[in-house]
């Protein structure tokens, strides 16, 4: 597909020599530009966006365009792997995602289908191809997806919740049930990243959205042989970045997984996650983004702070988590002007 002209995120990963911080944001594909929201108006939903290759394509490569960001990151959701293993859902405006049937029994895994979830998943893989052409090796692509048990908390309540206690309650009654789920899942994720990356992924981030609502304990036993298989199955594909939101007392774990990148929200100094993860991992964040609603001069400011207390290499500037729907554009770009402006002292 042709040499990326601009490869800086992948050599940050990588541990290479880098010129600037790469930058780019979680969420960046969003309501926060509003020719997205002119393009979702067009799809009818957010679901029906998700599922159309040349309008996820759009949506994908505007941030390029409008924000100058160094990484397009695939416009796509994380629950296209429960609906592809045979639980569908809804996407509610005010409410978020809704799942008519959930996994609460040994007899609902009958739900689940044997089939071949990337099949099903073919509208990713062509929006991936798409993307690529459309690129023209600007910036490398991202592709993603929802880690096991991100996942199995959705697969499991059918909906967001604020303590996912049946999920947990499931771990402590049924651990046998529990770790035949995530097993399924976990393998599904892998042959989903593998077809993105054939596809032409060249990055890949793994979102652990509700990995902070476990203890170490349970996230040691129950998660992190899971995301140690899907690392491992990805090793010798495309640099790996492991977002474990919440999750600082498990960044030793992370930190020995095989990826290249650990990802930090904004609870997390960098000093601590580097003496946790040590100096062979690049880490990626972790600017708090309510920090945005701040002046155009504090979001320079904070952004400085930021990058310096990373240093100039080993770092992929981002935000702690997903850019906020009601940030200002002007003031997203103003983070993203200022990190590939930064000169380190």
């Amino acid at each position: 597909m042709g040499k990326t002209k601009n490869d800086l995120i992948l050599r940050a990963a990588r541990g290479e020599s880098v010129e600037r911080t790469p930058v780019w944001v979680m969420r960046q594909a969003g309501r926060v530009l509003a020719p997205y929201r002119e393009v979702r108006q067009k799809a009818g939903s957010f679901i029906q966006l998700v599922k159309n290759p040349e309008l996820a394509a759009e949506v994908t490569i505007q941030p390029v365009d409008i924000l100058g960001v160094d990484a397009a990151i695939l416009f796509s959701d994380i629950l296209v792997i429960p609906e592809a293993m045979g639980l569908p859902y809804t996407m509610d405006e005010g409410r978020g995602p809704w799942f008519e049937h959930t996994i609460r029994s040994a007899n609902d895994m009958n739900r689940l289908t044997n089939g071949s979830v990337v099949e099903h998943l073919q509208y990713v893989t062509d929006a991936v191809r798409l993307i690529r052409r459309e690129l023209d090796g600007r910036v490398p692509l991202i592709g993603f997806a929802g880690a096991p048990w991100t996942i199995f908390c959705y697969m499991v309540e059918g909906r967001g919740s604020k303590t996912f206690s049946l999920s947990r309650a499931m771990l402590q009654r049924d651990p046998k049930l529990a770790h035949a789920l995530l097993s399924r899942i976990a393998d599904a994720t892998i042959a989903y990243l593998k077809a993105q990356v054939e596809a032409g992924a060249q990055m890949l981030q793994l979102f652990d959205s509700w990995a902070g609502i476990l203890n170490h304990d349970v996230y040691q036993m129950f998660i992190m042989p899971y995301m140690q298989k899907i690392c491992d199955a990805m090793r010798d594909t495309v640099p790996m970045t492991v977002f474990a939101k919440g999750a600082f007392f498990a960044l030793q774990d992370l930190g020995a997984l095989s990826c290249h990148t650990i990802g930090l929200d904004w609870h997390t100094s960098a000093d601590w996650a580097r003496s946790q993860v040590g100096p062979n991992k690049t880490l990626q964040g972790n600017l708090d983004p309510a920090v945005l609603y701040g002046s155009t001069d504090q979001i320079k400011l904070a952004t400085r702070k930021m990058l310096q207390e990373f240093g100039p290499q080993r770092h992929i500037a981002n935000l702690g988590h997903g850019v906020y729907p009601d940030i200002e554009a002007d003031h997203l770009k103003c983070f993203i002007d200022t990190v590939k402006e930064y000169q380190y002292q």
